[in-house]
């Protein structure tokens, strides 16, 4: 019984983060472009969509259930694992400001699993990470194309740029554009907080999607601020209908995938939409900025991390490998040392150069 309830613990608590990360995936747009001037109108927004969103999630929660690795070797003990990585990667990109896509970290944590027990359903993972490329790729494109076919328009018609006349008119377009965002981001993330509870028996698809929604919603409300300032301030700044074209394109991208049981990247999608829309807006010099090269390199590290995370916990918890456990420890602190030591070097060679030093 304790397990079990700390299963849940995790699971709804992992919800809360996802409601956080997801926040900026829907509503950045609309609070980065000024549509939305506060922060706290736009997470409560999203907050309702994405539980509504929640409700018809129920094909992606079948996939992250038992659609990567067979559900008969899930019980609780690997589902504490399993969310237990997931949410401590996903919580630490939280605290950083980074949004981080959840379906990553958690396929991550399972294919981890799948390793540890040799039980992995490569063709399903196969086309599961195809459209973690695909669509993202298919995002930027979208957005690419719009933000030259809106850059026209606003220049022709200078009262499209929401100074005129038809401000009221794009303010409530963009809004109900950031809606259907936070809808899909309902209806594709919930899966990956109980999707591994359904998978180990301990409740039911439809009772999860309610119950993870409402957590979900519960996140973007209390722990979503940083993240939305992030994806809606610090990447690129929108005009109104260049905000509706990405929570458009981001949403209706998303809610396609789900439909087929597909968890993608939300976070990514969105974020490919508006570096797409600043790239058609302002040319490649916006992929300079910092935020970018750093949420990228979030983007490689988390799945990959959650994965070495929760094939270690296995081996230590699950299976008492200890030898394979210490070597795991032992490359991660040989590579972050040598990454450090890396830096060390290199900022000790800019020092020598200002200063003058050396031959």
């Amino acid at each position: 019984m304790l397990l079990i309830s700390i299963a849940y613990i995790i699971a709804l608590f992992f919800a809360m983060n996802i409601g956080a990360s997801g926040t900026a995936a829907a509503m950045g747009p609309a609070y980065g472009s000024g549509a939305i001037p506060k922060k706290r109108v736009a997470m409560i927004l999203v907050a309702i969509s994405a539980f509504v969103g929640a409700l018809a999630g129920g094909e992606v929660v079948k996939t992250i259930g038992g659609g990567i690795i067979p559900s008969s070797i899930i019980d609780v003990q690997l589902v504490i694992i399993i969310l237990g990585s997931a949410c401590l990667t996903l919580f630490i990109a939280n605290l950083l400001g980074i949004p981080l896509s959840t379906s990553e970290v958690v396929v991550g944590a399972i294919v981890g699993a799948g390793i540890a027990f040799q039980a992995l359903y490569f063709q399903k993972l196969l086309v599961i990470v195809s459209f973690w490329v695909i669509v993202p790729i298919v995002a930027f494109i979208l957005a690419y194309v719009s933000g030259k076919f809106i850059t026209k328009l606003e220049k022709k018609y200078p009262s499209l740029t929401g100074k005129g006349k038809w401000k009221k008119v794009l303010v409530v377009l963009l809004i109900l554009a950031g809606c259907l965002e936070a809808y899909a981001a309902g209806m594709n993330n919930v899966a990956n907080a109980v999707g591994p509870l359904v998978g180990a028996g301990l409740i039911d698809i439809n009772t999860a999607v309610i119950v993870g929604g409402l957590f979900v919603g519960l996140g973007a409300i209390f722990l979503g601020g940083r993240v939305l300032e992030t994806n809606g301030k610090q990447i690129t700044k929108l005009s109104l209908m260049q905000g509706t074209a990405v929570s458009t394109t981001g949403g209706t991208l998303v809610i396609v995938a789900s439909l087929f049981g597909l968890p993608v990247p939300l976070t990514q999608v969105t974020t490919s939409a508006i570096v797409g829309i600043g790239t058609a807006d302002n040319g490649f010099q916006l992929w300079q900025k910092g935020i970018i090269k750093k949420i990228i390199k979030v983007w490689i590290v988390s799945p990959v991390f959650s994965l070495v995370m929760s094939y270690g916990l296995i081996l230590v918890f699950l299976q008492a490998d200890f030898y394979t456990a210490v070597v795991i420890v032992s490359v991660f602190i040989a590579t972050v040392g040598s990454i450090s030591l890396a830096r060390a070097v290199k900022k000790e060679k800019r020092a020598l150069h200002d200063q003058g030093g050396g031959i």
